[in-house]
């Protein structure tokens, strides 16, 4: 497991975190069982959300395991706020009182990382600034982050924000790539070229931003996985079988690979409740791909390298 230190602040995570979005269809059994295989795993970096089945997510995770116990110190609890029914909330006093009811569900003083849950366009950056101030000095949340921001969205919010914004949650995966895309195909006049993310990829790697991947499987907007999808990803699927074979390991693991080789550090979120899809997946948290494989999953993928 490879394991990611962050500028600026005591955090060491592996590049692999265990997402939590769905751990509310567990037991409290299995989802003890499932948080022990991910730590046995190396995983020590667990990912939630107050909307994650309406907090009941988090009060399982607390359920499942003694926060009590010196387990808590050697793991790094993330959550995010501000989606609310239909809209989104970055004020100073829904942030504070999201925060209360997180720390409460998770039986935990302080979190390690605060994110802000998807752009408020309402946004006043004063106020927001002030809230993840508050936080800071009360010793509740220790970092912070924002999920599927660009970098003038970032940069505004920092403008205002004493403390450093150290984590932005994205998806990416082989065949989501936006990040990605433009980048490839600058100044040509084809689809690929557009600039959906204003050089957010680019952004990240200057400010010592860390990208944490979500849907690393998917295609689309939950449109499904593209592993073992014959009839969308045909060419890229064979791909990834010779390369699984070659470096002895599952499908699932060179997908993940694919994101981990990126010299950005970026961290994989890891949605799945299945035991073994996780031990199967954490295994590409350091394969060595090369460029000439790297370059072959993105073309494979249907993208072009001009």
């Amino acid at each position: 497991m490879k394991y990611l230190k962050f500028k600026n602040s005591q955090l060491e995570a592996s590049n692999i975190i265990m997402g939590c979005m769905r751990l509310n269809s567990l037991s409290v059994k299995e989802a003890q069982r499932h948080i022990e295989t991910a730590v046995e795993a190396g995983i020590n970096m667990f990912d939630h959300a107050d909307i994650y089945g309406g907090g009941e997510c988090e009060e399982l995770f607390a359920r499942a395991v003694d926060m009590r116990s010196s387990f808590r110190d050697k793991i790094i609890l993330q959550s995010k706020c501000s989606i609310r029914n239909g809209y989104y909330d970055f004020s100073k006093e829904y942030i504070l009182e999201s925060v209360d009811g997180i720390l409460k569900r998770l039986n935990t003083e302080y979190l390690d990382i605060l994110l802000l849950h998807r752009p408020d366009t309402l946004m006043e950056p004063e106020e927001t600034a002030e809230a993840i101030s508050i936080l800071k000095r009360t010793g509740k949340v220790r970092y912070f982050g924002v999920s599927n921001q660009n970098a003038m969205q970032i940069e505004l919010l920092q403008k205002y924000c004493e403390e450093r914004i150290m984590f932005n949650q994205m998806q990416l995966s082989l065949v989501h790539t936006p990040l990605i895309d433009s980048g490839m195909t600058v100044n040509m006049q084809v689809d690929q070229g557009i600039d959906r993310v204003l050089g957010t990829l680019e952004y990240c790697r200057l400010r010592d931003i860390t990208i944490q991947a979500w849907s690393p499987f998917q295609r689309g907007f939950f449109e499904g996985a593209f592993l073992g999808d014959m009839q969308h990803y045909e060419r890229l699927n064979q791909m990834i079988d010779r390369l699984a074979e070659k470096y002895q390991v599952t499908p699932a693991a060179i997908a993940v690979s694919w994101i981990t080789r990126h010299p950005a550090d970026i961290q994989v979120i890891l949605g799945t409740t299945k035991d073994r899809r996780l031990l199967e997946s954490a295994e590409g948290s350091e394969i060595p791909l090369t460029r000439e494989e790297w370059y072959g999953l993105y073309r494979e993928a249907g993208n072009m390298i001009p």
